[in-house]
């Protein structure tokens, strides 16, 4: 059968919805096509069901830093019912609910396989190895998400180990956990699992939260060691084989490590294998996307969310896909010629992915943090200056008695603009979305300096940063 829709939309998780509901507000149909749930990783296998487990050790820790609450506290965490609310955060691995959205917002759901077939033509094989044919008047968009990077390291494939969606949807606690990868995962699922009972290591190929800047991953570092967490950096694993009890591995320096559970959480890859790219000259490791998320060299075929090659995040993917279903719908009504670009910050266009990437560790204490590092602000050519210093506010020593954090903002001395901050500490997760405003307004510091942070908050700490530069 054939089937006729002005986009269709490869992979049925947050981008994909997104950009599907974004073509159709602009007018046109839409539909998704999608093999396993709908609602994608994040709903199921990553960020919904990971901050569930992370949030009762977060919040019991926090009870015990306040004088009051902490006498309160006569137990430990509840793993049965810390589990229990993961499930619920997951919606126990079932999709109704979203695709009953999907059909509300007038958004056709196909299950199956997708393969592209011709220009604007798709092939779907469902479970049962039935076919349908799509064509797409307008356009077809990316949006697979990706899939675990898998180190090579001899014996691997032939032990037992998890990938951080086994992680996220664990039936049980292992007794010991060797988290392989010191990045965004395993940090977070080496510090809930820890918390939850088990014995933790942590193998990291170079520093610890290698990417954020080191007084900030001091921070983590600590906080997960008084967790018991183990933190290795600068190994690798040199074997890995089965034992008895779960899997054996040896470093490189010749230490052995045994382990009930290994998880390897080394990273994510674009998942665009067998959707037949390479018959439209496009190499998946390769391809590259315009500011609106098209395709280089094909008219129809857009990407967004993990596959595109941009930041692999959640919100940022949403963010792409907003976008281009935007743009799909102004090229269709004519309003954003087939050739032309896109101007920066204009509704069809991912500038944000360049400047004004949000990004939250949601370990305790947590790392926030938005726009460019100071490295990447000289690459560009930028004459910056960081302003960091402790988070030492009347807000933060009322949270918690033992309170520490670290705050740091670069300003563009020439414009006298912020263009990135980083926050650690406890709850500083809240604190990011106004330096990220910040940014992305170009609000000058003389400007920001009139944005009186409420007293006793968090917020304090932009007053401070803003006198420790010199206002």
């Amino acid at each position: 059968m054939d089937y006729d829709y002005d986009v269709i939309v490869i992979g049925g998780g947050a981008a994909g919805e997104n950009a599907a509901a974004r073509a159709v507000k602009g007018g046109l149909s839409a539909a998704i096509v999608e093999a396993d749930l709908v609602g994608g990783s994040c709903s199921y296998w990553a960020c919904q069901p990971s901050k569930a487990l992370l949030r009762p050790g977060a919040a019991l820790k926090a009870a015990r830093s306040v004088a009051g609450a902490r006498e309160a506290v006569t137990g430990s965490l509840d793993v049965p019912s810390v589990l229990g609310r993961r499930d619920a955060a997951a919606n126990s691995w079932e999709d109704s609910a979203q695709v009953e959205w999907a059909a509300e917002a007038g958004i056709a759901i196909l299950r199956g396989r997708a393969r592209l077939s011709g220009a604007r033509r798709l092939s779907v094989t469902d479970a049962r190895g039935d076919r349908l044919m799509l064509t797409a008047r307008h356009a077809v968009v990316l949006a697979t998400g990706s899939a675990p990077s898998i180190p090579r390291i001899p014996g691997l494939h032939d032990a037992p180990f998890w990938t951080t969606k086994d992680a996220t949807s664990a039936r049980e606690v292992p007794e010991s956990l060797v988290v392989v990868g010191g990045g965004v995962a395993g940090a977070e699922l080496a510090q809930g699992f820890a918390r939850l009972g088990a014995g933790v290591t942590v193998v990291a190929r170079g520093p610890f939260l290698a990417g954020f800047p080191v007084d900030a991953r001091e921070l983590v570092a600590a906080g997960l060691r008084a967790d018991g967490v183990d933190i290795l950096e600068n190994a690798s694993l040199e074997l890995v084989e089965r034992a008895d009890d779960g899997v054996r591995t040896t470093l490189t320096d010749g230490r052995a490590l045994e382990a009930a559970r290994l998880l390897v959480a080394t990273g994510r890859r674009p998942a665009l294998d067998g959707l037949g790219l390479p018959a439209f000259g496009i190499e998946p490791v390769s391809m590259r996307v315009d500011e609106t998320g098209r395709v280089q060299g094909l008219s129809w075929l857009y990407a967004v969310g993990d596959c595109a090659g941009g930041p692999k995040l959640t919100h940022q993917g949403k963010y792409q896909a907003r976008i281009t279903g935007d743009a799909i719908a102004a090229r269709a009504r004519g309003e954003l010629e087939a050739g032309a670009t896109a101007e920066p910050w204009s509704a069809w266009a991912r500038t944000a992915d360049r400047l004004a990437v949000p990004q939250v560790v949601f370990t305790d204490p947590q790392v926030g943090i938005v726009g460019l590092s100071e490295e990447e602000a000289w690459e560009a050519g930028l004459r910056v200056r960081p302003v960091a210093l402790p988070i030492n506010v009347t807000g933060a020593s009322l949270r918690a008695e033992d309170y520490e954090g670290w705050a740091q903002i670069l300003v563009d001395e020439d414009l006298r603009t912020i263009v990135g901050a980083c926050f650690a500490g406890p709850d500083v997760a809240e604190l990011v979305q106004a330096a990220t405003i910040a940014i992305v307004g170009e609000v000058p510091l003389e400007r920001l300096w009139h944005a009186v942070p409420a007293f006793p908050t968090l917020s304090e700490v932009w007053l401070r940063l803003l006198e420790a530069y010199g206002l």
